[in-house]
């Protein structure tokens, strides 16, 4: 009985330790580490990653594949078939006995011609055809499916500009909502030593208890803005990541800080010239205007003669692997007119044509629409710099201003209420100053988007 006891001890003794060295090898393990990342390599992520910018690669490649399938109409086609058929028909009976090279003259008896035996025959064939000549529609079709692509090519690009500021946009999104942190977790430890001075003034009798009520509301508004920008950072690392094309819940902790920078910035002149020739969405229509003229080309087309060439050789055998049978062989050349079709070619070109006046519509609208976005760009890129200025010499002159009302409220010279607008005013000074900072760096990015010049060496991704 004592044996059992202390073996029961021992055990127990045993498995506390096994216990205590999990739960310690556990809890000595720490929280995985964010990789650090700079805004040109969360960039260069995007570019590889994200999957808008795999589908347009997509439609380049798609684009690519029209080209080739519009040569392969230049080029002859060639094509092997394998036929067994059996039946008793008269005229395939006939004729398959006179490709085999099997006829006799008992097959001419009135029974053999009308009612034949049942009669198998296996048929290779191998013929070709070739457009000689179309009218120039097939060479219109090739240089119009290279339009096609180039148009495509030019989308891509732009997919990438695009991608480029909305990494941007997060990056600093990021940025913006670690400070938004910092400022939330300041403002509540000044509300917290607002609401212990008024409680010690409070519990000595200097102020009323609507005094300590109002500097616990306080608190309590910071300590929820506190939480709520919590929040905010990491919905903005979710996105940043989304922009990257990789997993929401991925650690990547942005290298770069939210400061202010130095850019040069053309005339608004220089810019709208600039975007009306580099602007790869503009490009784009234009090699769609290209190609739809080529659209109508080949409807013209459609009018003209067509000169084809046709082979063919053939081999008929009474069974599959036996010979036995014959062969033979036909080729020649064709001149197609189409004389009449009801007036479908004629429709078909006033669709065509229709279409290029509103391709030709839509890039004047597009070229007015790339003059305004510049414009609104130019303008907010001034603004957001000039607003940085002013958010940053409003800083010190609201913290200054807390302080001093901080002391006159410890002298009782002024209310709670003085109290709470002046560390309001320097909380909201902080905020608007990132703020404004913030918009700098994506109003910049937002110009060189709407100028066509964004791209990895672009002043506002290079750090």
């Amino acid at each position: 009985m004592r044996v059992s006891i202390a073996r029961r001890t021992l055990f127990a003794l045993l498995l506390a330790a096994i216990v205590s060295s999990a739960a310690g090898t556990v809890s000595s393990q720490s929280p995985p580490e964010a990789s650090p990342v700079s805004l040109q390599q969360a960039a260069s992520i995007a570019l590889e990653k994200n999957p808008l910018r795999k589908a347009a690669l997509a439609d380049s490649k798609a684009a690519s594949a029209g080209v080739r399938e519009a040569q392969s109409f230049l080029m002859p086609h060639v094509s092997f078939s394998e036929l067994a058929s059996r039946g008793d028909d008269p005229v395939y009976v006939f004729g398959s006995k006179l490709r085999q090279q099997r006829f006799s003259t008992n097959d001419f008896a009135l029974h053999q011609l009308n009612t034949p035996l049942p009669f198998a025959n296996f048929t290779t064939r191998l013929g070709g055809t070739w457009n000689l000549f179309d009218s120039f529609a097939s060479w219109h079709g090739v240089t119009r499916a290279k339009e096609m692509n180039t148009a495509v090519a030019h989308q891509l690009e732009r997919t990438d500009q695009e991608i480029l500021f909305r990494v941007v946009q997060s990056y600093y999104g990021v940025l913006l909502g670690g400070k938004q942190l910092e400022v939330a977790e300041q403002a509540e430890k000044t509300a917290k030593s607002i609401m212990e001075r008024s409680q010690v003034r409070f519990d000595t009798g200097l102020v009323v208890e609507s005094d300590l009520l109002s500097a616990k509301v306080r608190l309590a508004g910071r300590e929820q803005e506190l939480i709520r920008a919590r929040n905010n950072l990491a919905l903005a690392r979710a996105q940043l990541n989304t922009a990257m094309g990789v997993p929401a819940d991925a650690l990547y902790q942005p290298a770069d800080s939210l400061a202010e920078r130095a850019l040069a910035v053309a005339p608004l002149a220089d810019q709208e010239r600039q975007a009306l020739t580099t602007r790869p969405d503009l490009k784009r229509i234009e090699a769609q205007q290209s190609a739809q003229e080529l659209s109508v080309a080949i409807a013209k087309s459609s009018f003209g003669p067509r000169l084809n060439a046709f082979a063919g050789w053939e081999m008929d055998n009474p069974t599959f692997l036996a010979g036995g049978g014959g062969n033979n062989w036909l080729g020649g050349i064709e001149l197609q007119i189409d004389l009449f079709q009801g007036g479908a070619k004629r429709a078909a070109l006033s669709r065509e044509r229709a279409l290029a006046e509103k391709i030709a519509a839509l890039k004047q609208a597009a070229n007015d629409a790339v003059r305004l976005e510049v414009r609104q760009a130019y303008y907010d890129q001034d603004s957001s710099s000039q607003q940085v200025e002013v958010a940053r010499a409003a800083i010190s002159q609201a913290q200054e201003s807390l302080r001093i009302n901080q002391d006159r409220y410890d002298s009782g010279l002024l209310t709670i209420t003085d109290l709470l607008g002046a560390e309001e005013a320097a909380r909201r000074s902080q905020a608007d100053y990132w703020q404004a900072l913030y918009q700098f760096h994506i109003s910049s990015a937002n110009l060189e988007l709407a100028s066509g010049t964004l791209n990895l060496q672009s002043p506002v991704v290079m750090p």
